[in-house]
């Protein structure tokens, strides 16, 4: 090895293994890397190695490609496999530089098609030594920083919860995302069905490629066909340029088909030609395009009964319906609140860059018999509201008044609505009128129950939530009046 020196950054401690038959090599390799900082272990032969791969995590190996009668090429192959026999598992990621006195173009081919970060010559250059050693640690490093970002997004899409209807769940994934079969998510608003979609996904033979989400209930119906399926420079007025479809970036990947039921009778259509065909046209195109995507679809409404009233096509839902499964309610699953509250809480505290704040153990009482009948996302909106509304400890006093926290004071009460009628003031009114008031001082009133909270509130009227915001709107009725709170979902 030559002695030209090289300018060494501080000292990092990466741990790195040498594996060589000459210990003359290994021991000046050693220096080289001590050197610069790191911990170095060494091995003589491909059994040596195994041996502390076995027991030691490393960031880097260097491995020559002669070892006595083994050949490295065998060890680098073994090393970059991604088998669950527990070694191959935790180094298919690990940088190998191939070093080798007598290297051969095919040497050198045969071990970059095995996924070498380098191949070196004998003699070795000190300064090629370091340097590739750390662009190698720098790889290392950055995958390590992409292994721990996915880690925490999948965390975040994790599905909590450990009571029977919970594993009986997971059962029926763990069964049906190997394969290529469709699956129909059906449940309530608020239950995680989009959890389950990417947990199918995760677990799927096309987990490597895109997830991609549609919700079919937020897309226009004159932008539906564009948005799936993409359109070409001016097939209509603003297409200034061509645009790749949704189901085109989902090839090879999952494409996540929430809200199926509000989709449109003439997208529906289209969707079911590519379900049929695998192929789809841009619009303002003539080429017919080809993908290959897992389809996984999801509703909070009953299908079946759409298809008999002719809302909702019949081969489309026999299409999507291979596997069905249902997303439980979260009163199913009382016993799983306080695993998702401490979770929420964790989640909420580190968004608000807040402290840990622990849960008494009668509010977590409080939030278990509840029905949630808005489900996880209701539970999450109101554990938010409690991390940031609470001191050090989240106490029952913090609970909102429906969940059995304190109640306002009577005066504050009195100067809202009240839930008497008096009859006498509507004489002379007409039925018309009548009926107007009456139903405005009703809305009020839930209103106030549910402090603002358009979702519950509609939800106890039995009305849905678009048509609650046009009786707000009609009956001039404004936000938080008499309360001092605010609407929301």
């Amino acid at each position: 090895m030559s002695d030209d020196t090289a300018s060494s950054p501080a000292a990092s401690g990466e741990p790195i293994l040498i594996v060589d038959d000459e210990k003359n090599i290994r021991r000046t390799l050693r220096m080289v890397l001590e050197s610069e900082g790191h911990e170095v272990h060494e091995a003589g032969s491909i059994a040596e190695a195994e041996g502390i791969l076995g027991r030691t995590d490393v960031d880097l190996i260097l491995l020559d490609v002669k070892l006595g009668d083994d050949n490295g090429l065998d060890l680098l192959r073994t090393l970059k496999s991604r088998g669950e026999d527990g070694m191959s598992s935790r180094t298919s990621e690990i940088p190998v530089v191939m070093i080798s006195g007598h290297a051969t173009i095919e040497d050198a081919v045969a071990a970059t098609r095995l996924g070498a970060f380098d191949f070196m010559e004998k003699p070795l250059d000190r300064n090629r030594v370091v340097v590739t050693a750390r662009n190698a640690l720098e790889r290392r490093k950055m995958w390590k920083e992409v292994h721990d970002l996915r880690r925490a997004v999948d965390a975040r899409w994790e599905l909590l919860g450990n009571t029977p209807v919970m594993q009986d769940l997971r059962r029926q994934i763990a069964k049906v995302a190997p394969t290529r079969s469709r699956v129909l998510i059906t449940g309530e608003s608020g239950t995680g069905k989009e959890l389950i979609a990417r947990a199918i996904h995760r677990n799927s033979a096309v987990s490597a490629g895109n997830f991609v989400k549609v919700n079919c209930a937020a897309i226009p119906p004159e932008l539906i066909e564009s948005e799936l399926f993409g359109h070409e420079r001016g097939a209509f007025t603003g297409a200034v340029a061509k645009k790749r479809g949704l189901f085109e970036v989902a090839d090879g990947g999952t494409i996540f088909l929430d809200e199926i039921g509000d989709m449109a009778l003439p997208a529906q259509a289209k969707v079911l030609r590519v379900l049929q065909t695998g192929e789809f046209t841009r619009v303002g195109g003539e080429k017919s395009l080809r993908t290959d995507c897992r389809v996984v679809a999801a509703t909070n409404r009953d299908l079946e009964q759409m298809v008999k009233d002719g809302q909702f096509r019949e081969d489309l839902y026999f299409r999507l319906n291979v596997v069905p499964i249902r997303s439980p309610d979260l009163k199913d699953r009382a016993d799983d609140v306080p695993l998702l509250v401490e979770s929420f809480v964790r989640e909420c505290c580190d968004e608000n860059g807040l402290g840990y704040k622990p849960v008494d153990e009668p509010v977590l009482e409080r939030l278990k018999q509840y029905d949630w009948p808005g489900n996880v996302r209701e539970l999450r909106n109101v554990v938010e509201r409690l991390v940031i509304m609470s001191d050090e400890v989240i106490r029952e006093k913090d609970l909102p008044p429906y969940l059995g926290g304190p109640r306002p004071p009577s005066s504050a009460r009195s100067s809202g609505p009240q839930t008497a009628i008096d009859l006498g003031r509507y004489a002379g009114k007409s039925l018309r009128e009548f009926r107007e008031e009456v139903e405005s001082e009703f809305i009020r009133i839930r209103l106030a129950e549910f402090e603002w909270n358009i979702s519950r509130t509609a939800q106890a009227l039995g009305i849905e939530r678009t048509n609650l915001h046009k009786k707000l709107r009609a009956l001039g009725i404004h936000r938080g009046e008499g309360t001092g709170g605010t609407d929301h979902d």
